[in-house]
């Protein structure tokens, strides 16, 4: 089986079930840190990707691989915000255009006050909420002159098997899961409900593609390519990814990101990509 880009062998079943056997008192994630230290399993920072582990796990107990020791805490929707410390913020309405507002200022979101709002914005403004995020990521807060709040986006993990994106690149699976961690995946985009800014959405998503390759490398230490998006084909137009000059290349069959199995059937979804460098499919064929 290939799992969060890792391939499970029998023998990692095997070594799996006598961790789990031979050592009762641990739990979810003391169980995940040792299997990342004996498989080596890191990041290309160095840092060891048990965020990415216990998905594995996760992923092979529902499949009934494995009996997992139970979590330490319940996972059900009253714990669903359990970490994140929701602050006051101003929500006066800010009606107006862009060049009143600039210079609009984009700031790499890293811990402290910035991560509490960062987070408040999204699990309470988002359609899709906010529950925290799982292996690489980048999270930035948008700004205008006199600091007001406007906008916040999430990239993460790009989506496993995309076959519109994959024809896009020229990738067959082989080189997909050697050079996935070169793209990231714009998981969340919300500009606040009190705002209304023409061409606001563009401008930001065109300031973000203008840093975050620069941004990525010196967080993870190693570059991204290539951006995707998937803009739910019955709620939105994608008219900002448009504007920013993303590229429509298709849409997905209505399964969830890492869903390989078509067991998870979800609203379909338009893809957009885009290059941030001409020679992207030289390095990403690579």
């Amino acid at each position: 089986m290939v799992i969060q880009a890792r391939t499970v062998t029998k023998d990692d079943l095997h070594l799996i079930r006598r961790l789990i056997k031979d050592n009762p008192s641990w739990h979810r994630k003391r169980l995940s840190i040792e299997l990342c230290q004996i498989w080596n399993w890191r990041a290309a920072n160095g840092q060891l990707k048990d965020m990415s582990c216990r998905s594995l796990l996760l992923k092979l107990a529902r499949g009934g691989h494995v009996t997992l020791p139970p979590p330490l805490r319940s996972a059900n929707n009253s714990h669903r915000h359990r970490n994140i410390q929701f602050v006051p913020h101003q929500q006066s309405p800010i009606i107006a255009e862009l060049q009143t507002l600039s210079p609009i200022y984009i700031t790499s979101v890293q811990h402290g006050e910035q991560q509490q709002l960062f987070q408040t914005f999204l699990a309470r403004y988002h359609y899709l909420g906010y529950s925290g995020t799982v292996g690489e990521n980048i999270k930035y807060l948008a700004f205008d002159r006199n600091d007001n709040p406007l906008a916040c986006l999430l990239f993460g993990a790009a989506a496993w098997n995309i076959a519109p994106r994959d024809r896009f690149i020229g990738w067959d699976a082989e080189t997909r899961k050697r050079q996935l961690h070169l793209l990231t995946n714009n998981m969340r985009f919300l500009i606040l409900p009190w705002i209304r800014v023409p061409h606001l959405a563009s401008h930001l998503l065109g300031q973000v593609a203008r840093r975050i390759g620069t941004d990525w490398l010196k967080k993870y230490g190693h570059p991204i390519y290539l951006l995707e998006t998937f803009v739910e084909h019955q709620r939105f137009y994608g008219t900002c990814y448009q504007a920013a000059n993303w590229r429509y290349v298709g849409q997905t069959k209505g399964r969830t990101r890492n869903d390989r199995y078509n067991s998870i059937q979800v609203p379909i979804k338009d893809i957009y990509l885009y290059p941030l460098t001409p020679a992207f499919r030289e390095v990403l064929q690579a």
